[in-house]
């Protein structure tokens, strides 16, 4: 009977990858997967599968799952049966197997660890499958996809996160197809249920521990605002709940989120989409093991944008400064509110956010057209800039406006507060600096001389404006020209996180029209840079490979076995890429 279902799939096979139909020996759940692999370009003859990545032994998953399989490793002593372990994408991050002649064959095909067995991948098998389905799933030899899984059977079983309910992994039995398969999904799915229990356990006491660690967090700093991340759980205090709007309270958990899988220094300290600054405190307690997407936080709110209550009625807005929402317009109304008060103020900001030019345009229009401007550069480039800047601060009058103030040497900034020193009243000056932690010399020499400090949002954070800055930047870097950019184009703009910020928008900008000087600017008319949407900076070598990929898919009509050719990589790598990085095409 066994040898008949076999002869049947072999027909059935042929049937489809010859005549394109299907033949009624085939389940519904494998022909769909059929078409999916077929659809994804799957080669039925070849299996070429990526190393992704080494397994984290250390994740939840991999430590609720290490005692199920060593139990399962003492009862397959000399059975043809394996049992596999992998991620919600597919990759293989733990095994054992009871018939070394099975473990052998489970090498020749890469079914081993850092391997992915995703349909993306290896086409319709029970790893794969069962990700994409989320149903138990049972794959008999010539129902896989490529033919050289063919002398297997595969039961794959979803692993589900009890409290979160997500699809963290699959638990995977496998063996020879000649041995039969009626017991594997009842194996598959006991060893899951164990699994998904000690993940209950883990995640119960986790949670546990979490709770107290915010609680004692709140205790401590009661005037402090805390916040508590777990893989499903967000905690934030009444003080955070109560001074932000539920826009901001979403941008710091997002980036709290980051900060907390990727921890970097440089990124505790950022500007809310309403123009609050917050600094983010890792709070540590043994209680709480360290582990990536867990953490406690005491987030420090700074509202330093001045007397943001005062009536506004009579204030013009500022000529050249485009953008309406509301961060945006909050911050250039506190920045012209305190120049037009002729009171010395600080802008703080992201480089290219428009700081400068707030600050800028804002002395033009209150004080004075001849508003001096000197930069960081040129007051540390010998005695031109400081005797400068000593000229404009003697007269009466004076107007000034230092860029990257934080960016001077302390041993300047020291010559700089003598020079102003007793000057307060006798003229105005602004500065910008960035929204790092301010050096110790800027904090005590020269910030004291500024009475405000009126943050500005970076771009990603008032995304909403790209509308009327991409006419208004075309407009400027086309010289008048007639050039859009399609409603497509726009979308994808919005889709960039715009590290450089406005000053990157007018780059890219630039590079548009150098490539098209009139009419509708497609999507796909963009440059590679802004073509990709990744949740990370990419390192400069990410990025030229990002490029190159997208260059190739422009080459190829958007093929990607013909761009993965020719870049001279595999057709798996270049899925990868084109997902790592974001590329939409």
């Amino acid at each position: 009977m066994a040898r008949q279902g076999g002869r049947d799939l072999s027909r059935a096979r042929d049937k489809f990858f010859v005549e394109n139909e299907f033949d009624d020996a085939v389940r519904d759940q494998i022909s769909f997967s059929w078409e999916r692999s077929r659809a994804l370009n799957i080669q039925p003859d070849i299996l070429h599968l990526p190393f992704v990545r080494e397994p984290d032994l250390d994740s939840p998953l991999v430590v609720a799952a290490a005692p199920v399989l060593r139990q399962l490793a003492t009862g397959l002593v000399d059975e043809p049966i394996s049992v596999i372990l992998t991620s919600a994408d597919g990759v293989v991050l733990d095994r054992v197997a009871g018939s070394k002649p099975l473990l052998d064959n489970l090498d020749n095909v890469n079914l081993a660890p850092g391997f992915s067995y995703s349909e993306e991948y290896a086409g319709t098998n029970g790893i794969g499958t069962a990700l994409e389905t989320r149903k138990p799933t049972l794959v008999y030899g010539a129902e896989h996809y490529v033919e050289s899984l063919g002398g297997l059977v595969c039961a794959g079983v979803p692993i589900v996160h009890p409290i979160s309910g997500l699809v963290v992994g699959v638990l995977d039995v496998t063996g020879w197809i000649d041995d039969g398969a009626p017991l594997l999904v009842t194996l598959a799915q006991s060893a899951t249920a164990q699994i998904e229990g000690r993940l209950l356990s883990q995640s119960s006491q986790e949670q546990t521990a979490l709770l107290n660690t915010y609680l004692k967090a709140c205790r401590r700093s009661q005037q402090v605002g805390v916040l508590a991340l777990g893989d499903d759980i967000v905690l934030l205090n009444r003080k955070l709940r109560n001074a932000l709007t539920p826009q901001d309270q979403a941008a710091l958990v997002e980036h709290a989120v980051d900060l907390s899988v990727h921890t970097d220094n440089s990124k505790y300290l950022l500007t809310l989409p309403g123009g609050q600054t917050v600094r983010l405190s890792p709070f540590h307690d043994d209680a709480l093991a360290p582990r990536h997407g867990v953490a406690v936080y005491h987030a420090y709110l700074n509202d330093t944008a001045g007397p943001a209550a005062i009536a506004i009625e009579g204030i013009r807005s500022l000529p050249g400064i485009v953008g309406d929402s509301a961060s945006w317009r909050r911050a250039t109304r506190d920045v012209s509110q305190c120049v037009r008060r002729h009171e010395w103020a600080v802008v703080a900001g992201e480089s290219g956010s428009g700081r400068f030019a707030v600050l800028k345009a804002a002395a033009q229009q209150h004080i004075s057209s001849r508003t001096h401007f000197v930069t960081a550069a040129e007051l540390a480039d010998g005695d031109a800039g400081m005797r400068a800047l000593e000229t404009e601060i003697e007269q009466d009058e004076f107007s000034v406006i230092i860029r990257d103030l934080d960016l001077v040497p302390n041993s300047v900034q020291q010559e700089i507060a003598s020079l102003i020193q007793g000057r307060e009243h006798a003229g105005w000056m602004g500065a910008t600096i960035g929204t790092g932690t301010q050096s110790a010399g800027s904090e005590a020499l020269i910030l004291p001389f500024f009475g405000h400090t009126v943050h500005v949002p970076a771009l990603r954070h008032r995304i909403e404006d790209l509308h009327k800055l991409i006419p208004y930047l075309l407009r400027q870097v086309s010289r008048g020209q007639e050039l859009s950019l399609s409603a497509a184009a726009v979308r994808q703009l919005t889709k960039y996180s715009w590290p450089g910020n406005v000053g990157q928008l007018r780059d890219v900008l630039q590079e548009v029209v150098q490539s098209q000087r009139s009419g509708v600017v497609e999507a796909d008319k963009l440059p590679p840079s802004v073509r990709a949407v990744s949740r990370r900076t990419l390192t400069p070598i990410e990025a030229m490979n990002r490029d190159a990929i997208v260059r190739s898919l422009e080459e190829n009509g958007g093929n990607k076995q013909a761009a993965a050719d020719a870049l001279g990589m595999s057709r798996a790598t270049i899925y990868r890429k084109i997902r790592e990085f974001g590329i939409e095409f």
